[in-house]
């Protein structure tokens, strides 16, 4: 769909009002009916770098009328879930920007003492598993009022995923949840065909045909061409290997142009998991952001502080997707491994918007994206993109039909940082040094350029990058590159601050117990000498998380791209002394 067949619905007119989440506010608006009401775990801020705002305002831009609820309480007699009352199409359900269990727990298991996504960082505003809590809630309280779930915690468990806090294999999420419909990844687009559908009062039957969904459902699956089964939900979690299977099958497909129909049984039925939308044009990723955000936190907080606010209030999203592949990273499952991205001219609007804002003061915290200098990168041969079934464009090496010039960005970061008002423009984001530099050198002339103005002019005090491991055996695991392409990065980083008088600081990331890592390799790592001087602050423990080879790997032991068995630490003690050999030094 491109974005000359958006047609606006005349009955709602865009205005830039704050999205109402009391009776009071719904009122105040002379709303007599609500067309969609949102549940989510985060507190809502207006801000196009978070979910809920976008999926609203993009509903809202077709005249849709959308309600919020933010964190509505699960434990008392449920006056959250029916002040509103029942919405006239659809309520809309997520557990926030993160899974509400990796927002809970750290990799030990322990309890966090934060929330950075609600006010005053108050813990314990969200339940576990928080899609699935408040979709029964909802399904009790409104049985006929369809359902649907996205974000990262549906999207990222629509199919059988290990869950590491239950330590066990869980089904799609449509079987705990009790959803009528989950749309995954990126929804703005998806969202709004299947609105129009159930306004139109399309059946199921026709509702299933829709892209970007996946739905539950009883029977047997049609067997097709176009359809690939999995094994069962109950044969996977009889047989590891099944499990290993399945994964390297929908990993596979999610990094395709034109996937397959992915279908799973599951007891008496199956999880039916469609194709997504195409990756998003450049002018269809400019109409996102070309939407009235106010860019500030709901007036209910009254001044109260949201601590992922304040990191992100002054950023710029540039692009989404990632085509890097790493192992242990969701963004390609739930953003897409395509780059898509937005016109110059779009991002010089928001950063000129951005200029003016009451409170800046000049420094754009973060331009960028998933991964910063992929912007504007794609395949020179469409063609062969679209045949294409890599998992990732740099590892094991850099796919020779990828397109890795950063003149682009150069010259974007340039516009920008023309602009009147604009002191700097820091890149806070990751970057992938292998786009731009190999153990022999830089790989373009704009490599060298990139590199160069990266450590000088947008980088404020410390350039954090992520070679995760030292051990080339341990990489293999996380489908990183070698170590060899941090040496000679720090090679030319310092030789930057020599020539300059400069000091900035050379941060790296690492993780420790990741499978294949074994505490001699660790303690490798801690006597590496390439990490001299460098001060070991950036580390964590592999916390597995749904939809991942590296949490495929640590459940099963199994490799799911070669089927071999795999190293994986899982002693709570050794993991512990994995981790301290970082400090070892």
């Amino acid at each position: 769909m491109g974005t000359s067949d958006y047609t606006r619905n005349s009955s709602v007119s865009e205005s830039n009002y704050m999205f109402p989440t009391s009776v009071k506010e719904v009122e105040k608006l002379g709303w007599d009916y609500i067309d969609i009401i949102i549940f989510t775990g985060d507190a809502f801020v207006d801000h196009p770098s978070f979910g809920t705002a976008c999926i609203a305002r993009w509903l809202q831009h077709f005249g849709y009328r959308v309600a919020v609820v933010p964190q509505p309480s699960w434990t008392d007699d449920l006056r959250d879930f029916r002040k509103l009352g029942a919405p006239r199409l659809y309520f809309a359900v997520n557990s926030g920007a993160m899974d509400s269990m990796v927002n809970h727990y750290t990799a030990g298991g322990r309890l966090r003492h934060n929330d950075a996504y609600t006010p005053e960082g108050r813990p314990g505003a969200r339940p576990d598993y928080a899609v699935s809590v408040y979709c029964k809630i909802l399904k009790d309280l409104y049985p006929d009022v369809p359902v649907v779930i996205g974000g990262v915690e549906a999207s990222l468990r629509r199919l059988t995923h290990y869950d590491y806090w239950q330590d066990c294999l869980k089904p799609s999420i449509l079987v705990d949840s009790g959803a009528d419909w989950l749309c995954y990844g990126m929804g703005e687009l998806p969202m709004l065909e299947l609105t129009r559908a159930i306004e139109k009062g399309w059946s199921n039957h026709q509702i299933e045909k829709l892209p970007q969904l996946a739905f539950l459902r009883k029977g047997h699956a049609r067997a097709a061409a176009d359809v690939i089964i999995l094994h069962s939900f109950e044969t996977c979690r009889k047989d590891k290997a099944a499990f290993a299977r399945n994964f390297h099958e929908i990993e596979t497909h999610a990094n395709m142009l034109r996937p397959m129909t992915i279908v799973e049984p599951v007891g008496t039925g199956y999880v039916q998991v469609n194709p997504p939308c195409p990756p998003a044009s450049s002018s269809q990723m400019d109409s996102f952001w070309d939407l009235p955000f106010t860019k500030l936190p709901h007036p209910r907080y009254k001044g109260k502080r949201i601590p992922a606010y304040d990191m992100i209030k002054d950023s710029i999203i540039t692009h989404r997707g990632c085509f890097g592949g790493c192992n242990f990273c969701t963004i390609a499952a739930h953003q897409g491994k395509y780059i898509q991205s937005r016109s110059e001219s779009s991002i010089l609007k928001e950063v000129r918007a951005l200029a003016k804002m009451p409170g800046f003061h000049g420094n754009i915290s973060d331009l960028g994206a998933p991964t910063a200098n992929m912007y504007g990168m794609s395949g020179k041969d469409k063609g062969k993109c679209a045949v294409c079934r890599r998992r990732s464009c740099l590892y094991p090496s850099a796919c020779p039909n990828l397109d890795r010039s950063h003149e682009r960005l150069l010259a974007l970061y340039r516009a920008v940082d023309s602009v009147k008002g604009i002191r700097h423009s820091y890149i806070g984001s990751g970057v992938r040094y292998d786009l731009f530099l190999s153990p022999d050198g830089f790989c373009d002339p704009s490599g060298k350029e990139y590199l160069r103005e990266l450590v000088l002019r947008h980088t404020s005090g410390r350039l954090k990058v992520a070679p995760e491991h030292t051990e080339d055996a341990v990489l293999a695991y996380m489908g990183k590159p070698s170590f060899r392409y941090f040496e000679r990065l720090r090679e030319e980083f310092d030789k930057i601050n020599r020539e300059e008088g400069t000091h900035t600081e050379l941060v790296p990331y690492f993780i420790s117990s990741h499978p294949g890592c074994h505490l001699s390799d660790m303690q490798k790592l801690a006597s590496n000498p390439s990490l001299n001087g460098i001060w070991m602050d950036q580390v964590q423990d592999f916390t597995p998380t749904p939809m991942t080879t590296s949490s495929v790997m640590f459940y099963t032991g199994i490799d799911p791209r070669s089927l071999k068995s795999v190293f994986v630490e899982r002693d709570p003690q050794r993991k512990k002394e994995q981790k301290a050999m970082f400090f070892k030094k």
